[in-house]
């Protein structure tokens, strides 16, 4: 079995930071690719790109295939985190506005939670669940305060439900396969089954992209290569060397850098209560990932963390 332990203590943290910025800009992107593109046609278009780039970063490391145990968990991660959680979330931001639909997806870090404690056997320490008790009534905050009246619908709330279900079972399933396989190998290979699911959607593809404007094309190649290849690879990373829960509580922090980013990027102005919510969900994430006293020394002198899972 690989070892865990990281290089630095920084990296693990560093990592898990950046996966939650690119997923969070990636919210902006999908607005702008998704004008052009239906669901199934983004969704692959975005699983080719990210596909073809780990596959070269992939050959070049020479990291050769994962072995046999890891199988089972990259192929479940492809389907349901890859394939099935694209799609069904592109169509699902179709039918409702964005607060219900980051609203809905946050009950993923949730699932996580339960998932993972019953079938990984993570620990639930009282900071977990009281940092994310914190960040839970930050997304419902930012959610109602982003909600337009009328602009949600029965499929779309059940669409999101289905996508943050894909989410925290891929994660759970991830996290096993990651004990003797790369993060390279794991992301490589589940982006890749997810290409291979969505293929059905090839027709689409081909004809949309053939009109579609260039800055959509661009927005799905963005999606392909940096919230994809990138954060999936540094998100495998980070949660090799920590909990599923812990590193599903992190996820929080998305609603509140997507506000940030449409601020920036589109010119949004938050409202007071958005800002507040937003304020709560960083704050629950770093309740959930502080550690006690005890914990820190422990990690400091150089022994295994208790919540580590190998």
């Amino acid at each position: 079995m690989m070892s865990t332990a990281p290089r630095h203590p920084l990296l693990p943290a560093g990592a898990a930071v950046l996966s939650v910025v690119l997923w969070a800009s990636a919210f902006v992107a999908i607005r702008s690719a998704g004008a052009a593109y239906s669901p199934g046609a983004l969704a692959l278009g975005r699983l080719l790109a990210g596909s073809l780039a780990l596959l070269a970063l992939w050959a070049v490391r020479r990291e050769g295939l994962p072995p046999r145990a890891a199988w089972r968990g990259i192929l479940l991660s492809g389907v349901l985190w890859f394939g099935l959680y694209m799609v069904v979330l592109n169509w699902g931001e179709q039918e409702v506005d964005a607060g219900t639909a980051a609203l809905v997806v946050n009950v993923g870090p949730l699932l996580i939670a339960l998932l993972g404690s019953r079938l990984l056997g993570d620990p639930m320490p009282p900071r977990l669940l009281a940092g994310m008790a914190v960040s839970f009534a930050g997304a419902v905050t930012v959610g109602l305060s982003m909600s337009g009246g009328g602009g949600s619908s029965v499929l779309g709330v059940g669409l999101c439900l289905l996508a943050a279900v894909a989410y925290a079972c891929g994660v759970v399933a991830q996290k096993p396969a990651l004990a003797g396989a790369s993060a390279l190998q794991v992301t490589t290979f589940g982006c890749l089954i997810g290409a291979v699911a969505c293929l059905p959607f090839a027709g689409q593809l081909a004809g949309e992209a053939a009109r579609a404007p260039l800055p959509a094309t661009l927005n799905m190649v963005y999606l392909g290569l940096f919230p994809t290849a990138l954060a999936f690879t540094t998100w495998a990373y980070a949660l090799a060397r920590t909990t599923a829960s812990r590193m599903g509580a992190t996820t929080y922090a998305v609603p509140a850098l997507v506000v940030l980013m449409s601020w920036l990027a589109l010119g949004e102005v938050p409202g007071l209560l958005t800002l507040a919510g937003g304020t709560l969900c960083l704050a629950g994430v770093a309740v959930s990932r502080s550690r006690t006293r005890g914990t820190t020394r422990r990690v400091a002198a150089g022994e295994p963390r208790p919540e580590k899972v190998s």
